[in-house]
């Protein structure tokens, strides 16, 4: 009802609602993020996993921090699920955050930030410090218009950071700082932007880190966490050995074991780059085949890209697996059918190699009980989400890896 409502008030008035949303927010709490130092991490993919890193580097370096994720939020220690389904929360829930983080004693704030939180000027009333580009691929292309206008929403990040004043925190200034990842085709882009610093890093500086991570996504993540960590004034000797001590990030290549005799992974990867991205993580473990289950978004997500998973999935994997997701008020039958069209192009047959299975339990179930000796269970889409968004803006409460161990148990393994 309300994603309607919105295709009918004209784009300048949704865009002053927005605007004096976040102005009237940031008043209300005090301005917030004047309190704190304040780290922006933006891109395509991995930017849950680097403000995670970010915030578990400065921890163990002594720092009292908080951030705001996909994958959840934090203040001072304390976890909160994100059940909103939104990588960027609106500006008075992030505001309020914020401030908590401020009543906590933290020192920095880490703020994962979305493309569509910045069109919708989520990020107008944070005085940002530093800001952190990982990457830049094809998403949200439809909901942008075009590759080019998504770009462009990133950058509305970098443009914002010297718009705002440079604080005084602990008797210090704090420089306004840029890091770009500099492996990225699209990083001069970000790196145009005015600031007091910019810092170009790459992953091959940090390539003999002996770091505690399973898959080199992981490690290209914790990369851009190092870098921003030490461009905050940290010992690049300090930041290296806190290094050594990162954990996974929950749902990002999160493997559920259960004693069975093959991998089962549970992995955020919801659009094409990221997949082939855990493809190449699942491979460099040589497992024999892999099993997928895939689904893809409804609510008007990258509609383009539903075949696009198929195909990939049709090409990479042994069986694919198709099921619902995420199906807001799409039908999900109409998503399922779109992404095993692209599993039948590369040359799947259904109920042979290929299974459309509307209960995502149950395709769960399935993958677990085609498994074999040394084989490969990869679960996409989803991750550590707690809920799972259905029609009429119902969340009902929903969680892989329970759901991948609940199938485990019922084939027998329970170690």
């Amino acid at each position: 009802m309300l994603h309607t409502l919105k295709k009918l008030v004209p784009n300048p008035a949704l865009q002053v609602y927005h605007y004096a949303l976040a102005r009237i927010a940031e008043v209300a709490y005090g301005y917030p993020s004047e309190k704190l130092i304040v780290i922006g991490v933006t891109g395509t993919n991995g930017k849950s996993s680097t403000v995670n890193f970010i915030a578990q580097l400065l921890t163990e370096l002594g720092e009292t921090v908080g951030y705001t994720s996909t994958a959840g939020f934090s203040i001072a220690g304390r976890e909160v699920e994100n059940k909103m389904k939104m990588t960027m929360p609106g500006r008075f829930y992030l505001q309020k955050v914020l401030k908590e983080m401020v009543d906590a004693k933290c020192a920095y704030a880490i703020v994962e930030t979305s493309s569509q939180g910045l069109d919708q000027y989520r990020h107008l009333g944070i005085n940002y410090d530093v800001a952190v580009f990982t990457n830049l691929t094809p998403e949200h292309i439809e909901a942008h218009g075009g590759f080019d206008n998504y770009k462009k929403a990133k950058g509305k990040l970098f443009a914002h950071l010297t718009e705002r004043k440079k604080k005084v925190i602990g008797g210090r200034m704090i420089d306004k700082t840029i890091l770009v990842n500099a492996d990225d085709e699209h990083a001069e882009y970000f790196a145009k932007f005015p600031a007091d610093k910019l810092i170009r890093f790459s992953a091959h500086e940090f390539a003999n880190v002996p770091l505690p991570l399973n898959a080199h996504f992981e490690k290209l993540n914790a990369a851009a966490a190092m870098a921003t960590v030490m461009a905050l004034g940290f010992p690049r000797e300090r930041v290296l050995e806190a290094a050594l001590k990162l954990k996974p990030v929950s749902g990002r290549f999160e493997k559920i074991e259960a004693g069975q005799p093959f991998l089962v992974v549970v992995d955020y990867a919801y659009e094409p780059y990221a997949l082939q991205a855990l493809y190449e993580a699942v491979n460099a473990l040589g497992y024999h085949k892999i099993i997928g289950v895939h689904g893809s978004a409804g609510g008007g997500r990258d509609v383009a890209r539903r075949p696009i998973i198929g195909r990939l999935a049709g090409e990479k994997e042994a069986i694919v697996i198709v099921t619902n997701e995420d199906p807001y008020d799409d039908n999900p039958r109409d998503i399922i059918e779109a992404v095993a069209e692209g599993a039948r192009a590369a040359g799947k047959i259904e109920n042979t190699d290929l299974f459309l299975i509307d209960d995502r339990t149950q395709a769960i179930e399935k993958a677990i009980d085609l498994a074999g000796e040394g084989d490969a269970v990869i679960i996409t889409g989803k991750g550590s989400e707690p809920v799972m968004a259905v029609a009429n803006g119902v969340k009902i409460p929903w969680d892989d890896r329970s759901q991948a161990r609940n199938a485990l148990k019922k084939k027998g393994y329970t170690a």
